[in-house]
């Protein structure tokens, strides 16, 4: 009770502090405080890009023997994706391409190549980015049913570690050095004068409404980090990047009162999520039951780990449900003359 006390007092002396602020004041605001808090992030992801090349042998990789340098690489890739998954809702609708680049999965990269395939792993071309690097870095740990979901893709090559010389460099050189000029190009790039305040804040209420997207391809070994099994780890990330972003917007929300109601349920949701994700140990998704099905779940199937989780995520970000954090920040943004989220939910199961 203190706490909401506290943050009520808090909401208060900004609302008092603010009321004479016209709307365009408060947008060049959120443009410093939103440019400031990305461009840190963004030096993380090029400082741990750059870890992962000065980390990677130049000869044909050993589990035993390169065991470090391979804790070093993994241990870096993490650190990636903290970065991108805190910056990905502002950053991805201003700068489509980088995003593709940085993050796109195995299974986009095939869909826009082809039946060819890329058949290189470790070139510049073709298949790059966070996820291709991963899926290099953890091959020999990789869930079998990764494997297969991946098998049946057109253009599929198995993942490996380099076992040769050439491979390992062209691994350092190439695949990584890819990575580390396009999150260099994404943080050069990143300046006040291209930020949009209405496309980063619907790009926030957009990653929040892909919540539970990401748990839902889980079911089909499509989920994000699959490799290394931390997409609770992304999405943990993933909240936490939107809040702190949501954050910046908070005096300009306080100052409207109509929009105070809305905050308060949205401040609420994204502390029952936190405290959902945190309640689960380790960083993996729970394991999804053997024929799960998003449309038809049966209660046997709800009730397992991973039902009780996704029954929770959607009811906290279906855009379509009042009080939710996709409706109240798409009810923030009417109020706030900011374009609203209007993407397509995932499919919902029938009403029991």
């Amino acid at each position: 009770m203190k706490q909401i006390a506290a943050f009520a007092s808090v909401a208060g002396l900004a609302l008092v502090g603010c009321g004479d602020k016209t709307d365009a004041e408060f947008r060049a605001e959120v443009i410093v405080d939103i440019h400031e808090s990305i461009a840190a992030e963004l030096d993380d992801l090029v400082n741990a890009a750059h870890e992962i090349q000065a980390a990677a042998p130049t000869h044909a990789w050993d589990a035993l023997g390169d065991a470090n340098a391979m804790a070093q690489m993994r241990d870096a890739w993490r650190r990636t994706r903290i970065a991108y998954e805190h910056v990905e809702g502002a950053t991805s609708p201003l700068f489509h391409d980088l995003d593709l680049a940085l993050d796109a999965r195995y299974n986009d990269y095939l869909e826009m190549i082809g039946r060819g395939g890329d058949h290189d792993l470790f070139d510049a071309t073709g298949v790059v980015g966070m996820h291709a690097v991963e899926r290099i870095l953890y091959s020999a740990s990789t869930r079998p049913s990764i494997i297969v979901y991946e098998s049946g893709l057109d253009g599929y090559e198995p993942a490996a570690y380099p076992v040769s010389e050439a491979q390992a460099i062209a691994f350092k050189t190439q695949l990584v050095q890819k990575l580390v000029d396009d999150a260099t190009a994404l943080r050069d790039q990143w300046r006040p004068q291209v930020i949009d305040v209405g496309l980063a804040y619907r790009g926030l209420v957009g990653l929040m409404n892909e919540q539970e997207l990401k748990i839902d391809q889980a079911a089909s070994g499509a989920e994000e980090s699959r490799y290394a099994d931390i997409t609770l780890f992304d999405l943990r990330n993933n909240l936490a990047g939107t809040k702190g972003l949501y954050d910046v917007f908070r005096q300009w929300i306080w100052s409207r009162p109509n929009a105070s109601d809305a905050q308060t349920m949205i401040e609420t949701r994204f502390r029952s999520l936190t405290t959902l994700y945190g309640s689960i140990l380790g960083d993996a998704l729970p394991p999804v039951p053997t024929g799960w099905s998003s449309m038809h779940p049966s209660q046997t199937d709800l009730s397992t780990p991973f039902g009780t989780l996704w029954q929770a995520v959607q009811r906290e970000v279906d855009p379509a449900s009042d009080g939710s954090i996709v409706f109240e920040m798409n009810r923030i943004a009417k109020v706030l003359g900011l374009p609203q989220f209007a993407g397509s939910a995932p499919p919902r199961p029938p009403r029991r």
